[in-house]
């Protein structure tokens, strides 16, 4: 049974240093880390290395965002982190959890936000990833207000952690989660059962949740050893973010447009994407 949880922003954007950025994904909005960002994701691994050998985590989950795997990458090279027992090579351990970046509810007539590419495409640009792990959670790509975040988010995990555990056998007893500042906050608040928690959160932060003594079931059963803490980096944890920063109308999120282009597109793949797994193990 998985008895921690770390949870990490990703590192500093190299698109809010320069608007000359370029994607290796070739994905719309998907900038990698900045100079600032690599370190950090050096200074996180350092940190995870420096654990004692029973509290690092055995399995990394990332967005499928580049700067997300960016940050993930030291870290599962540092801890060796295999995908099986038997596999030796470190790898970013199912980086295609829809643990992905929040979008608002896209403008009528503006097409859909992106959509990353699959773990086989995205291993060309990070060697690190498993290729044979699949999504457990799509978001539609036509955005989601705040409270359909958080139900992403809590059936993301729903499905998630239980997959873990029957897969590994009890193998994994601490995992770490690499994603984007409103995922981050919407993970915390599912786990610790307060969707109401203020919380801000820092480029590469760090928040490590253990499981209340007892517990079997999985939302609320989650006790906050740190929250957002930066204290693991140099220059702390930089440019934090909370939802009190989005654009708020007449109580809803603002509209965001869509990517040019991609208005004849289907929003396809949406939710669950677990068919019967559980059966299966």
């Amino acid at each position: 049974m998985i008895e921690t949880i770390y949870i990490v922003r990703h590192g500093f954007r190299l698109n809010w240093v320069t608007t000359k950025w370029k994607s290796p994904t070739g994905l719309p909005r998907d900038p990698p880390l900045a100079a600032l960002g690599e370190s950090q994701a050096e200074e996180l691994a350092n940190y995870f290395a420096s654990l004692p050998g029973a509290g690092k985590p055995t399995a990394i989950f990332s967005s499928p965002y580049y700067r997300c795997l960016q940050t993930a990458q030291p870290t599962s090279d540092a801890l060796h982190v295999p995908i099986h027992q038997e596999n030796v090579k470190s790898r970013v351990d199912k980086c295609q959890v829809r643990l992905s970046e929040w979008y608002s509810p896209v403008k009528p007539g503006t097409g859909l936000h992106p959509r990353p590419k699959s773990a086989i495409e995205l291993r060309n640009v990070i060697p690190q990833i498993d290729p044979t792990w699949s999504s457990v959670w799509f978001p539609s790509r036509r955005g989601e207000t705040i409270e359909e975040a958080h139900d992403r988010t809590a059936g993301c995990l729903r499905v998630l952690v239980p997959v873990v555990e029957r897969k590994s056998l009890g193998q994994h007893k601490s995992i770490l989660l690499v994603s984007h500042a409103a995922t981050v906050i919407t993970l915390v608040r599912e786990l610790i059962g307060h969707r109401d928690l203020s919380l801000r959160v820092g480029c590469c932060s760090l928040t490590k949740l253990c499981r209340m003594n007892g517990r079997t079931d999985l939302l609320g059963a989650w006790t906050p050893v740190t929250l957002t803490d930066g204290s693991h980096l140099a220059e702390g944890a930089l440019r934090d973010w909370g939802f009190e920063d989005v654009e708020i109308e007449n109580g809803q999120v603002v509209h965001d447009s869509g990517v040019p282009g991609t208005q004849s597109e289907l929003d396809d793949k949406v939710g669950n994407q677990v068919v019967d797994i559980l059966n299966r193990l």
